[in-house]
This record gives C-alpha cells, sequence and structure tokens, in this order.
C-alpha cells in the first residue's frame, strides 16, 4: 500500500465512523507510516483535499524528494508550527480535528490557534488498527530487519564465552547487523549475563560473563524504518541440568504459542496456551511478562498477547512470541522470535539456533 492509499485508507475508516473531517498526525512512528520518511513534523489530512506535510528547513528538501504525492509545507525559524496548521485547517473548513497525540501543552497552544478547544479532539485508534496489519511492502521491510536480526544472534552464539564482557557481545552482534545492511539497532541491545539474566530488559554492561552463566541476548535490527526482535538464552560454558530443564520448558512454550498463531485467534488464548505450560512445571509466577506485542515501525506496538488483550489476531499481523522465566538471584530465561501471522498460521521471520550454546 502506497502512502497516499494509507491516508485514504484513513478517510474510509476514521472519517466515516468519527464525526470529524480532519486528522493531525504528530507521533513519529505514524508520521513515518503515512509519510514514507522520518523527519516530518506534522501531517494534515483533510476529509477532502490534499494532505499537508509540515517540516522545519532542515528536513525541508528530504520531504520534498520522498514525500511524493503531499503538499510540503516549510516551517520558517520562529514560525508558530500550531497556528499554521490552525490556518490550515481553517482553510479546508475543518470544523472539528483529530490529533493522534499532543502533549497537554500542545494541545492548548493547538486549541488556543484553532479558536475553540470543541473543535479538537485525541484519538489514536484509528491509526494504529491501520497499523496492526501490514501490507506486502512493509513485510518485506520486516522480513530483511528479521534476516538482519538473525544473523546478529548467530554472531551472539560466536562471541558469548566466559571472561568476554557483555558490552562487547553487544558490540559484536550490533557490528554484524550493520555491516550487512542495519540503519541501526531496534532499541538498546540486550547482554544480560549471571544473576541479571532474571531481570527481563537487564540491559548490558561491563559485567564479565563468567563460567556457568546463563546470558540472555535480545537484540533487533532496524532496516528501512521497519524492526525486529529476538531473544535467546545462551550458557557460557556447559549448562547444568538445572539450566537445561528451564530451557527446555520455555522452548516448548515457545513452540506450543507458536502452533497457537492463527487468523482469528484471541491473543489473550495464546497467551495462555505458552503460560499454562509453564504454570504446569511450577514456575508461574516467574514468568512475569506478556507473551508478545506487535513489531513494525515500533518495537512495541498493538497487538498485545497477554492475557488481559483484547486483540484477535489477523492475517497481516507482525507480533512476538516470547515466554520466559525469570528466578531472581539465579538467572533467567527467554526465548523469542518475530512472527507473521499468515491465512493458514505463522511464520518465523526471525531463525536460527534454539540451544543453549555449548551442549
Amino acid at each position: 500500500m502506497s502512502v497516499l492509499n494509507r491516508a485514504d485508507a484513513l478517510r474510509h475508516t476514521a472519517f466515516k465512523e468519527g464525526k470529524f473531517d480532519g486528522y493531525l498526525i504528530f507521533n513519529s512512528a505514524n508520521l513515518a507510516y503515512f509519510t514514507g520518511f522520518s523527519g516530518a513534523n506534522a501531517l494534515l489530512i483533510p476529509k477532502s483535499g490534499e494532505s499537508v506535510v509540515y517540516v522545519y528547513g532542515v528536513n525541508y528538501e528530504l520531504a520534498k524528494a520522498e514525500g511524493a504525492g503531499f503538499k510540503v509545507e516549510l516551517v520558517k525559524r520562529g514560525e508558530d508550527l500550531m497556528a499554521k496548521i490552525a490556518k490550515q485547517a481553517d482553510s479546508f473548513k475543518i470544523e472539528k480535528l483529530v490529533v493522534d497525540v499532543l502533549s497537554i501543552e500542545g494541545g492548548r497552544t493547538l486549541a488556543k490557534s484553532l479558536g475553540s478547544e470543541e473543535r479538537l479532539e485525541a484519538n489514536n485508534g484509528f491509526v494504529r488498527e491501520l497499523r496492526k496489519v501490514k501490507d506486502e511492502k512493509e513485510i518485506k521491510l520486516l522480513r530483511k530487519a528479521a534476516e538482519l536480526t538473525s544473523e546478529g544472534m548467530r554472531v551472539a552464539y560466536e562471541t558469548v564465552a566466559p571472561g568476554v564482557k557483555e558490552y562487547e557481545v553487544a558490540a559484536e552482534v550490533e557490528y554484524a547487523m550493520r555491516k550487512l545492511g542495519s540503519d541501526g539497532t531496534a532499541f538498546e541491545t540486550i547482554v544480560a549475563s549471571g544473576p541479571c539474566s532474571a531481570f527481563p530488559h537487564g540491559g548490558c554492561s561491563d559485567k564479565e560473563i563468567r563460567e556457568g552463566d546463563l546470558v540472555v541476548v535480545d537484540l533487533g535490527a532496524t532496516y528501512k524504518l521497519y524492526r525486529s526482535d529476538m531473544t535467546r538464552t545462551l550458557v557460557a560454558g556447559k549448562p547444568s541440568k538445572k539450566q537445561k530443564e528451564l530451557h527446555r520448558i520455555v522452548k516448548e512454550a515457545q513452540e506450543k504459542a507458536f502452533d497457537a498463531i492463527k487468523p482469528n485467534v484471541k491473543t489473550k488464548d495464546v497467551d495462555a496456551v505458552a503460560r499454562k505450560i509453564i504454570e504446569d512445571a511450577g514456575y508461574g509466577k516467574y514468568f512475569v511478562h506478556n507473551l508478545g506485542h506487535g513489531v513494525g515501525l515500533e518495537v512495541h506496538e498493538p497487538p498485545t498477547l497477554g492475557p488481559d488483550s483484547a486483540d484477535t489476531l489477523a492475517v497481516g499481523n507482525v507480533v512476538t512470541d516470547e515466554p520466559g522465566i525469570y528466578l531472581v538471584g539465579y538467572g533467567g530465561v527467554r526465548i523469542e522470535d518475530t512472527v507473521l501471522v499468515q491465512k493458514n498460521g505463522a511464520e518465523k521471520l526471525t531463525n536460527g539456533a534454539y540451544t543453549l550454546g555449548a551442549e
């Protein structure tokens, strides 16, 4: 779907469902979704007429080159962006303007420029619903991001060893992904070893990996704005019986959840499949987060795969499948892949070893 078709899709859904005649985008990921590039400051989509992209001078030429199909409006130095948007809204005769996200202060300023708070409403739901289902172009970019991520994880398996520092592992995997074409990391790479592996977002430090440590490696590449997410748990050296057992349980939970990922299935039911396996093994209270989340222009976006989620899977959703067990003071195990929901099931976009390493 082209960026122009995305704007039309918003018109065909949001403008019909909602009682408004203008949609204003500020969120950076939403802007990238509709314009196809990063660097825009705002996008005004009227019910009828040509959409307007607002950019400051530093990105003006880029916007003209890459923002095909939209009118590009330069916000000059010292110029009031909100007043400029309000003036354009008046020219479009927009009576009710919906904005995706905006700070309280920004909302007050825009409402003042519009002349009335009644003309302004916040609602990000329409855009989030559109972004849940990826089109063919998006899936192609996500596949590439996943391919780069998988290569990064391959390097992690080669690098993790006693005596190596966590940040050294991160540096090697990030370099490998970058060298193959990644635009950067999808998020801060996690290399958490020993007891720190029990913290789901354990970070990455100058800690030296020790013999026998569990090491959780969570990484992702970005490719042309799209992201991927992958986790494996390794052992620096020979794994113990307990480490093997924890890994086996999490691996089974991940595999069974993957088998349950299908169109029209409630995401909370997929979460329940993985959660039951971990609970039956006696570690239920140590699975402390949702099973997964959507991935796209952001590394965390709808739909959510969790026990309290109201989402239902659909063809074109791209989500993570990432059960884990975290034993504070001992260590943790998490296994994660980025998964595409297809007509007859699911496909893992990330791939690679599922072992603890030196077994």
